[in-house]
């Protein structure tokens, strides 16, 4: 079994809980293409991201932002054995458990981005950050192209021209479905299958 993700049979409650995470259509698409095992790591780490969003949306009271956020570092804090049952979220989460630092990270960038004021750097470097967290999880090795790749997705910025290993896949289709709003619906439909299948 690889270092970080549930036994199989927390993975199958972990999946039933992904039903009701509240991703796009595209975030569920991405996903889809990621080895089954993985795809609780995926949903869960798309997830968390909205649920810190939506914590720390702009036009929030600034001491309600840091309320909401300290509730997720304090839960990261803890093993995922000691987390309170009926989140649906945290149940997710329980595939994260050997990388909660990574998660820790996303909170912080957050918190730094809306009430800090950095500007959304600690943030992208966050969510670059989970990404490599999330191919340890995989058991895939996290060379230049990966880091590379996360960053550039993390940044908002194109993805270049390159070919991740099946677990990371999700990445590419996120790129995609991202940067291109100029092409017709039917089309970008089309290049992400062909994406998710072969990865280019």
């Amino acid at each position: 079994m690889r270092r970080g993700l549930p036994p199989p049979c927390a993975r199958c409650a972990i999946a039933d809980a992904s039903a009701d995470a509240g991703l796009s259509p595209p975030e569920r698409l991405a996903i889809a293409y990621a080895p089954r095992r993985l795809r609780p790591v995926w949903t869960g780490l798309l997830a968390f991201d909205h649920r810190l969003a939506d914590a720390a949306r702009a036009g929030r009271d600034p001491i309600m932002i840091q309320f909401r956020l300290a509730w997720w570092r304090d839960r990261l804090g803890e093993p995922a054995a000691q987390w309170p049952r009926g989140e649906p979220l945290l149940a997710l989460l329980t595939a994260w458990d050997g990388e909660r630092a990574a998660l820790t990270a996303l909170v912080d960038g957050y918190e730094a981005k809306v009430v800090g004021e950095d500007g959304g750097h600690a943030l992208d470097q966050a969510r670059a950050a989970a990404i490599v967290a999330l191919a340890r999880l995989a058991g895939v090795t996290a060379g230049p192209e990966l880091t590379t790749a996360a960053a550039a997705w993390a940044e908002g910025r194109t993805i270049a021209r390159l070919h991740l290993p099946r677990a990371l896949r999700p990445l590419v289709l996120l790129d995609h479905f991202a940067n291109a709003t100029d092409e017709t619906g039917w089309r970008v439909l089309a290049v992400a299958i062909r994406k998710g299948w072969f990865g280019r």
